[in-house]
């Protein structure tokens, strides 16, 4: 039976932590400043922010909340990103995805700041983590979230083979690019990919992101691998599973990752240590 990657014992420590340096802020007159861009009613993204503002909360943020109407145009939307980028008090800008059909998320993410970049989702800094310049650099939460996984359960990712499924400027590409800087050999497969199986049962580390209940079957896995599931998904009773199958899958694996209680708690809790480290590197520029 395969050890259990406990998301949510792990995500504490790291509250812990984040916590800590909050206090190291506080102490010299600073508290981090987080604005997250709600558009729109979409349920699964109000329940998310609510999440992410009672988190804030908790750790001492000044936290904002902007909930736009669906009808906003993208140039107003961007207008507001673009207020942020300069407000002082703000350090962390998350714009809540996915945006209504009308807005391109990426003309608005290219408006973020950088350095304010709460998601690490802006081209410059994807293109610091490729190059593995990612220092005092923010990198997308999830796959940030994995690596402290392989970092707290002691799993050596140098010279093992990595497939990443699913291939997102959110979770698969920085994932892909964070094994490669740990020196794994990746792929990165898709739904274009052929012969999924022959890939994903030679993976000693297995990424599932691809929005899929039940996706990755016991069939697809390596003896002994370690099974990273990213997947929130729900079966045909509406109970929240992952994209791989758990119970048959945990019989095979060394390592697995539950859901819920695997990656998700994880992803609030890299956005809120990203947002302390985003005031931290300011603060220093600054100062």
């Amino acid at each position: 039976m395969a050890t259990i990657l406990d998301g949510k014992a792990l995500a504490a420590e790291i509250d812990k932590n984040t916590m800590l340096e909050v206090q190291k802020l506080s102490d010299r007159g600073i508290t981090p400043g987080l604005v997250v861009i709600l558009v729109g009613h979409d349920e699964a993204s109000q329940l998310y922010v609510r999440n992410k503002e009672r988190r804030a909360k908790k750790m001492g943020f000044h936290s904002v909340i902007r909930n736009l109407p669906e009808t906003i145009t993208e140039t107003e939307l961007i207008q507001i990103v673009q207020k942020y980028n300069t407000d002082p008090t703000i350090n962390a800008i998350l714009v809540q995805l996915p945006l209504p059909a009308h807005i391109n998320d990426f003309h608005v993410t290219m408006a973020i700041s950088p350095q304010k970049d709460a998601d690490g989702f802006h081209p410059l800094n994807l293109g610091k983590l490729i190059l593995n310049q990612a220092n005092q650099t923010p990198v997308a939460c999830t796959p940030s979230g994995i690596m402290e996984f392989f970092k707290a359960y002691n799993i050596p990712l140098d010279g093992k083979r990595a497939v990443v499924i699913g291939r997102s400027a959110i979770v698969g590409k920085p994932m892909a690019a964070l094994l490669v800087n740990a020196n794994a050999t990746v792929t990165v497969a898709h739904s274009h990919t052929t012969n999924l199986s022959e890939l994903t049962r030679k993976a000693d580390i297995l990424v599932v992101a691809v929005g899929i209940a039940h996706f990755i079957k016991a069939d697809d896995v390596k003896p002994g691998a370690v099974v990273i599931d990213v997947g929130m998904d729900r079966d045909v009773q509406h109970k929240l599973v992952g994209d791989v199958d758990f119970k048959e899958v945990e019989k095979k694996a060394a390592y697995i990752t539950p859901v819920p209680r695997g990656v998700g708690p994880m992803t609030i809790t890299m956005l809120m240590a990203q947002t302390v480290s985003l005031t931290k590197w300011s603060s220093e520029q600054d100062g």
